[in-house]
């Protein structure tokens, strides 16, 4: 970590970041010439930092603040090293970090820390998740009252319409796609193609597949500030909210992932369209858990404008064969690449937790036999199926109860986060509908 500092001397600043339950980046800005302290020893903030609310602002009843003095934590560097903040204007350099208590455990409130503990739930089976992600997100003009699609430096017009698969929208934007790419290749991010989406000034790029968990999640993380900092300093702003525009569908993040053995075998392939009896297990898993689990993919209460039926997010628990209607799709193609893709979460989710939760009922659903119920064919939007929770309340409630989720997180992160979402819930009711957008446009 130290050579790469020595190889970039016109970088005088760094910061130090880890993401909080929100998927904000909490932590501090360093002068280059005490870098090598935060490598060798850390950083320390408290514990409660990880569990702010989306304000920014401690939570009211939190054992973390004052029941237990504020106590610190101690951040050190994550292995990703340092990397380039192509976004700003002074050449800086930002460290990824995460939490451990005092005596050197894994603080378990840490989102990230939660991924490592299902990520070694794998490794003890022998088996080793491969995961990629496609980012949706927005492109916004929010210099006025009203959120609407930038002007095209390309051609001075703003283009009030959503353009599926358009080249000439993606086209509109070209100078800033060029510099994102870029940009995602400094920081070695592994972006692949881009798609202009149903929503106005809505787009997506897809994250190659992985075969590191941790390091797919960090990617989805760092591609999220990336964005947004690139196009702010385009003179727009870029955004991951589930739902800007009332009329237009909103954004997801869907998760294709498959498992290897410990010879490199994909489980779920049995070589045809079918796939295994672990792909149907992991399915089973994967729906068995989703009502717990829906605050997980629907954070915010601007999440909850997303999910409904006809909007292109899925509001019923099922699965089908090359089915986007569903909740869960087995994608076609070659078998060697048979896979699981889950459609539920929105763009707005913090990508350690979600991935987590995908995971980890996966493998509850392995290690249990879980056998689904019949995969559906046709609109399941016109079908009677159970549904995902319409609402953050009950979305929160099923979260806190739920024996399932207890065999993916810890207990610490499962208060933390019900904590968290309460206070958010209570104080977004006394706020319009504007202030919310407000709120979530720059945060999620």
């Amino acid at each position: 970590m130290k050579n790469w500092l020595r190889k970039h001397p016109e970088v005088r600043t760094i910061r130090v970041a880890a993401a909080d339950l929100n998927g904000q980046p909490r932590g501090k800005r360093v002068p280059t010439r005490f870098a090598d302290k935060v490598v060798e020893d850390g950083t320390r903030f408290p514990l409660s930092v990880l569990n702010l609310d989306i304000w920014g602002e401690d939570i009211d009843d939190s054992p973390l603040v004052f029941d237990s003095g504020d106590a610190d934590g101690v951040l050190k560097p994550t292995e990703r090293g340092f990397m380039p903040m192509p976004w700003l204007s002074s050449p800086s350099a930002l460290l990824p970090i995460w939490m451990f208590r005092e005596d050197g455990r894994p603080y378990d409130g840490d989102p990230r820390q939660a991924l490592r503990a299902v990520v070694n739930r794998y490794k003890a089976r022998g088996l080793t998740p491969v995961v990629a992600m496609e980012m949706e997100f927005f492109l916004i003009d929010d210099s006025g009252r009203n959120l609407q699609i930038p002007i095209s430096p390309r051609s001075g017009k703003r283009r009030k319409a959503a353009e599926t698969l358009s080249i000439r929208a993606l086209d509109a934007f070209d100078s800033f796609f060029t510099d994102l790419y870029d940009a995602c290749e400094e920081m070695d991010i592994p972006a692949d193609t881009a798609i202009s989406e149903a929503g106005l000034g809505q787009f997506e790029i897809n994250l190659m597949h992985c075969d590191d968990a941790m390091r797919a999640a960090d990617d989805a993380w760092l591609f999220k500030i990336l964005v947004k900092g690139m196009a702010r300093k385009h003179g727009f702003a870029a955004s991951f909210m589930a739902k800007p525009y009332e009329d237009y569908s909103g954004s997801g993040l869907h998760t294709h992932f498959s498992v290897l053995d410990a010879d490199g075998e994909n489980i779920f392939d049995d070589g045809g369209p079918r796939g295994t009896d672990d792909l149907r297990h992991a399915v089973g898993g994967c729906l068995r858990a989703m009502s717990d689990s829906a605050l997980v993919f629907a954070p915010h209460a601007n999440s909850y404008d997303r999910m409904v039926p006809g909007a292109h997010a899925p509001t019923g628990i099922c699965w089908g064969y090359e089915n986007r209607t569903a909740a869960v799709r087995i994608p076609s193609g070659s078998h060697k690449a048979r896979r699981i893709e889950h459609r539920v979460a929105g763009g707005d989710v913090n990508p350690y937790i979600m991935l987590t939760a995908i995971l980890g009922a996966a493998l509850t659903g392995i290690e249990d036999g879980v056998e689904p119920p019949e995969p559906i064919t046709g609109n399941a939007y016109a079908l009677d199926l159970p549904q995902i929770p319409g609402t953050w309340a009950e979305a929160i409630d099923a979260f806190d109860t739920s024996e399932m989720m207890k065999r993916i997180f810890a207990p610490e992160l499962i208060r933390n986060f019900v904590l968290t979402k309460r206070q958010e819930l209570h104080y977004m009711a006394e706020l319009t509908q504007q202030e919310q957008v407000d709120i979530y446009l720059d945060t999620v």
